[in-house]
């Protein structure tokens, strides 16, 4: 009887260490680390960008890693979602234009639709996904079509702003040797 408790004890501790050790490991640093970038552009319009950055590590990105057009994925189609790991999120603390359209202060999911000669840049309300998995068209609050620029590498994605101005920045994802850039002003 005694050394069926021992047992029983010695398994317990066994259990505790080996799920304290599998937890551990599933914190680690990510492969693609969480980033954000803000600019302030009027007199209090505040712009902030939160997003994973994953690196080029030898990969061919665009066509390849990141398709072009909508991507199938259980047999629904999803846009990027512009990053990685989580909704790469943008938030705007009045509302402004992007690209000549109005989108009204709030924070939005970030998704786009890569293209060789064009990308639409998707402004979601819902941003609190994981990616673009449950991307649905519904909630788009807007659309916009831009182009990209040929730019110098960029291992790691990033995001910042260029252009600036009293009342408007140029909002840019880099990566690889593709610039995005989209137009913000203040209303």
């Amino acid at each position: 009887m005694q050394d069926r408790k021992i047992f029983g004890l010695f398994s317990v501790i066994f259990l505790i260490f080996f799920s304290a050790s599998v937890f551990a490991q599933n914190n680690g640093p990510r492969a693609s680390l969480k980033a954000s970038v803000g600019q302030t552009i009027g007199t209090d319009t505040d712009i902030t960008i939160v997003y994973s950055r994953p690196g080029v590590k030898g990969r061919k990105i665009w066509g390849d890693l990141v398709k072009y057009g909508m991507e199938e994925r259980n047999g629904n189609k999803i846009p990027w979602r512009a990053g990685a790991n989580e909704n790469t999120t943008i938030e705007f603390s009045k509302d402004v234009m992007i690209e000549g359209k109005a989108l009204a202060a709030g924070k939005y999911g970030l998704h786009m639709i890569p293209g060789e000669k064009e990308w639409i840049i998707i402004f979601s309300k819902k941003n609190d996904s994981w990616g673009s998995f449950s991307y649905s068209e519904a909630d788009d609050a807007l659309r916009v079509s831009v182009k990209p620029q040929v730019a110098e590498n960029e291992e790691w994605l990033s995001y910042g702003f260029d252009n600036l101005a009293a009342t408007e920045a140029v909002a840019y994802l880099h990566w690889e040797k593709v610039k995005v850039p989209f137009k913000i002003t203040t209303k």
